[in-house]
């Protein structure tokens, strides 16, 4: 097969190894260089990276939109795309080129959490399990039929950030599922998706880190694990704005005025919430580096119960 893969983070670059795997990759698609770092010189994608290393052609058109991107796909005569966070809207002409279409893996359990953030979606709303799809795109959002998924469970301490590599090796085990079957010439059965139960996973904000005091502790602590490690929970603790990497709900009845602090020991942190506690295990001040609870407090030896 003649497969051009089209991605561009770290999430998709174990999807392209998938693919890549029997030398069929004629192309590879990402986004074009941004600027990164301090220096905010331009930088090349994960995908990019891996493409390089490996002798694929690199394409980075600003959209493809235009005639002329789709003529230069048009022209590497693919049997297949596969889309895998690519970042790049798709229109029905590029979806129509390859012979089999436009497969892309997604990293939630369709049609539960369409769109850009399924990953950290799912944590935040305490959902049990997750797993990937493999879809074969049309027109829509995330609403073409399924080709192949797989199941996973989210653990209760799982970050966002492990999610996320769990999801990427799952997502190229199925990706390497579906390609196996058309090399054998059966194409994945396209199950569309059922009416309900859609939901929306819309692209994360860093103005919904800030974590109100006033919610219930159980939501806050999902939040700073869906958050971890971008773009991570922050929160006002007794004056100082402070970023949370690690924290726990506690079920405990307070009686306190959320926000107030509760316990402070090489534990944790225990602030009042509008229902239980969230005890801070990971915190890091303004400039500095994630450091423990008792190393912040070595650091905050004003703080005290009540403070």
């Amino acid at each position: 097969m003649r497969i051009v893969f089209a991605g561009t983070p770290e999430f998709a670059v174990s999807s392209l190894r998938a693919a890549a795997r029997h030398h069929e990759v004629v192309a590879v698609y990402t986004q074009p260089d941004r600027p990164a770092g301090r220096g905010r010189g331009l930088a090349a994608s994960p995908v990019k990276l891996e493409a390089v290393s490996r002798g694929i052609p690199v394409y980075q058109p600003e959209s493809l939109k235009d005639a002329a991107a789709q003529q230069q796909l048009r022209d590497l005569q693919p049997d297949l795309m596969v889309v895998v966070a690519y970042g790049l809207i798709l229109p029905r002409a590029v979806l129509d080129i390859p012979t089999h279409g436009c497969w892309n893996v997604h990293a939630s359990l369709l049609p539960r959490w369409r769109g850009a953030a399924p990953i950290q979606r799912a944590i935040q709303a305490g959902d049990a399990t997750t797993g990937v799809c493999l879809m074969q795109m049309e027109a829509g959002l995330d609403t073409g039929p399924v080709l192949l998924h797989q199941e996973v469970a989210i653990a209760d301490t799982a970050t966002g950030g492990q999610l996320h590599d769990t999801l990427a090796e799952l997502g190229a085990q199925v990706l390497a599922d579906g390609l196996g079957l058309l090399r054998a010439g059966i194409k994945p059965i396209a199950r569309p998706q059922p009416a309900q139960g859609v939901t929306y996973a819309h692209k994360l904000d860093k103005a919904e880190a800030k974590l109100d005091w006033a919610q219930e502790a159980a939501g806050l602590a999902r939040t700073v694990r869906a958050f971890n490690p971008w773009p991570v929970a922050e929160a006002t603790l007794a004056g100082e704005r402070v970023r949370i990497h690690g924290a726990v709900a506690l079920d405990l009845a307070h009686g306190q005025a959320p926000g107030t602090v509760l316990a402070a020991s090489r534990e944790g942190i225990d602030i009042a919430c509008g229902q239980g506690a969230l005890r801070l295990r990971v915190l890091q001040r303004e400039g500095g580096k994630a450091i423990t609870a008792a190393d912040y407090l070595n650091a905050r030896r004003d703080l005290r119960v009540g403070a």
